[in-house]
């Protein structure tokens, strides 16, 4: 009677029409988010009971077909990318402890409860231990609500992201090993293929893809979309080869995003560009796929997988439960932390999926088992992203960790002018700035100023300009900052640059630098040294001699006056956002001269407590030059006391000495104005 009367409102056939099932899809993700949200509900788990009920166990409208599978493979690919991405190595080194201990505990925990459970409920000894795996694995269903709160860098969320690389390895390692016991093929070559191979490819995917890439941004860095496509082909090459080794794809993308977080800024457009195709495309296609699995009107039908579905249930939500809140008692997390550690392990998806698919197929577990994982993936699927919003909410949006304070945001950064000729060469320019204005919540001013001193300036110059800051302002709204190009004729560059600051209420000048000045400039002065010399406001002058995701380490080196000015705060609070942006390391260096003593306290600078400090008595330009490094971004101040005969120069002799001597090297030199 149900069946018949369910049919009724069923379609013979699946929609097949390219265009229409792409149409439906579309509506769903518009919709279906809008729709649960209005109900204070997050908009995944509207996306996923959206599948169910277009899926092949709801309306049929869609059928879940190869189309579908590719698209929500690759949706799943693309979460777990960005969960590394948003996952550095010094954050997992920083809280590696806490990663392992709760791995191990939302590791062991399920599997020694699910066993048992399922041993109760009268399972044999492999099949009992291959279901508890699948509790002990997790998926991060509801990371897009991290980002969209803004705690994803937290020390609870950042321990879960490292335990959900163990777990899941661990989790993939049972079954694999179950498996291979159940049809007698858990030999000694299997172990021998497996252990060195999981540790080459780890290996190779944290230390080579980071070299690889400098080296291709370095090459092509200028090329948008050859970037996006090399991020992709790494993503998809990584996860690729992960299931060539026996470990689930997902590791890989994991992996591969954790490799590329030191190359890729947070606020950048290549980051921007990667979390708009997938938050608003292949996630969204993940969550509409598990929907689609999931076959609500079997509980009814069998109802034996009800009581098979409410143990597993229990048992998974208790022992997930269990290991967030040891791990939480034992690193002291205030209870929302312990809750959204909580909500975003309970989710179960993919991994699980594929494993009691395999052990279904090998007739280890029957039909009732997969009807209880799959009402299992329903429950946790709609549990977890309303709990890890829940509780979210409660945390803010700031650095847990006792050693980190919170970023703060540098004044000079609010309204940004960059003076451009050519953008095409000036992209590490261009995002510099994009990185500052965009971390400050300010206003990026792209400037191209037209000399008519000479001659009256024509249509095509004019034309010329209006190109040059299209493309400026086309970057800029690619990375989602707020941004006003402005063009300009004067009678000198420099004048139009001053006036315009001026006029523009500009709070910083970015400018490029070539590293060094020729015998006339230093005698009759430079566009640099004419802006330095009439400009009221601070300069950050740059020589970018690599792509700025490049940076290692910000290395700020100043001697014991400039370490004791008022501007050295304002040094400090933009090389700690560029630390942060770039996830780069951050050291500071005082040169003494012989007679000084040490400094004794940096007060009220904004400094991190963990910030390495060396201070060093000796030559400026030798002390610095014998400490400088690969992919370094040295940052310099130029001093405001210098004698009134050299006080026209902008950059200063030091700074120029070392750039000549280091023509690989990029520089920051932030000059301030004599009369801040």
């Amino acid at each position: 009677m149900l069946n018949s009367m369910y049919s009724l409102f069923l379609p013979t056939q699946p929609i097949t029409d390219p265009v229409a099932v792409f149409l439906v899809i579309l509506a769903i993700m518009l919709i279906a988010p809008l729709l649960f949200e209005r109900l204070r509900l997050p908009g995944i788990v509207g996306l996923i009971i959206a599948g169910v009920v277009v899926g092949p166990y709801g309306l049929g409208l869609l059928e879940r077909g190869s189309t579908i599978i590719l698209l929500g493979t690759v949706g799943l690919l693309f979460l777990m990318f960005m969960a590394g991405l948003e996952t550095s190595l010094d954050d997992l080194k920083d809280n590696g402890d806490k990663a392992l201990v709760f791995g191990l505990a939302t590791f062991i925990t399920p599997m020694l409860l699910g066993t048992g459970a399922m041993l109760l409920l009268g399972y044999g000894f492999l099949a009992a231990i291959l279901v508890a795996s699948c509790f002990a694995s997790h998926t991060l269903l509801a990371l897009p609500i991290l980002n969209k709160l803004g705690i994803m860098r937290t020390q609870s969320v950042t321990a879960t992201l490292g335990a959900t690389l163990i777990t899941n390895v661990l989790a993939l390692l049972v079954l694999g090993v179950v498996v291979r016991a159940h049809e007698g093929d858990l030999t000694l070559g299997f172990w021998l293929f497996l252990i060195p191979a999981l540790t080459i490819y780890t290996f190779a995917t944290l230390w080579g893809i980071p070299q690889l890439g400098r080296w291709f941004f370095r090459r092509f860095g200028h090329d948008e979309g050859a970037e996006f496509i090399f991020v992709l082909a790494t993503l998809f090459i990584a996860s690729y080869l992960a299931g060539l080794i026996e470990i689930e794809p997902i590791i890989g993308a994991f992996l591969a995003g954790i490799a590329l977080t030191p190359l890729i800024p947070q606020l950048s457009p290549l980051m921007n560009r990667i979390q708009f195709i997938g938050n608003t495309l292949f996630v969204p296609f993940f969550l509409i796929s598990v929907g689609m699995l999931i076959d609500p009107l079997i509980l009814i039908q069998q109802p034996q997988s009800l009581l098979v579905a409410g143990v597993m249930i229990g048992a998974e939500v208790v022992s997930k439960f269990i290991a967030a809140w040891f791990a939480g008692k034992v690193f002291k997390f205030a209870f929302p932390s312990t809750m959204v550690m909580f909500g975003l392990s309970v989710a179960q998806a993919a991994s699980t999926l594929a494993a009691i698919t395999i052990a279904y197929e090998i007739e280890l577990v029957d039909q009732s088992t997969v009807n209880g994982i799959i009402a299992m993936i329903l429950v946790t699927c709609v549990a977890s992203p309303w709990l890890t919003e829940q509780w979210g909410r409660k945390i803010k949006p700031s650095f847990e960790s006792s050693n980190t304070q919170p970023k703060k945001i540098p004044a000079l950064s609010l309204r940004v002018l960059v003076p451009i000729a050519n953008p095409s060469t000036e992209d590490n320019l261009l995002n510099l700035a994009l990185i500052l204005a965009k971390a400050a919540k300010g206003m990026l001013l792209p400037l191209h100023v037209l000399s008519d001193r000479e001659e009256t300036v024509g249509m095509a110059a004019r034309m010329q300009q209006r190109k040059l800051l299209d493309t400026a302002e086309e970057l800029a709204h690619a990375a989602a900052a707020q941004v006003q190009p402005i063009g300009r004729v004067d009678d000198s560059i420099d004048r139009g640059i001053v006036r315009t600051a001026i006029e523009q209420d500009a709070t910083l000048i970015v400018c490029g630098w070539k590293g060094f000045s020729t015998y006339r400039e230093n005698f009759f002065g430079n566009v640099l040294d004419n802006v330095a010399q009439r400009s009221p406001i601070p300069m950050l002058i740059t020589r970018l001699t690599e792509p700025i995701a490049n940076t290692n380490r910000i290395f700020v080196a100043v001697t014991k006056q400039q370490a004791l000015s008022p501007e050295f705060a304002e040094i400090v609070n933009i090389a700690e956002n560029l630390k942060t942006e770039l996830k780069a390391n951050l050291e500071l260096l005082i040169v003494l001269t012989s007679k000084q003593k040490k400094v004794s306290e940096l007060k009220g600078v904004g400094l991190s407590a963990d910030t390495p400090i060396q201070q060093v008595q000796g030559n400026f330009v030798r002390t610095v030059s014998s400490r400088l490094k690969a992919h370094d971004l040295l940052m310099l101040t130029v001093s405001t006391d210098l004698n009134p005969m050299v006080r026209r120069r902008a950059v200063g002799v030091e700074p120029e000495t070392i750039a000549r001597t280091h023509p690989e090297l990029s520089i920051a030199i932030v000059h301030f104005p004599h009369n801040i």
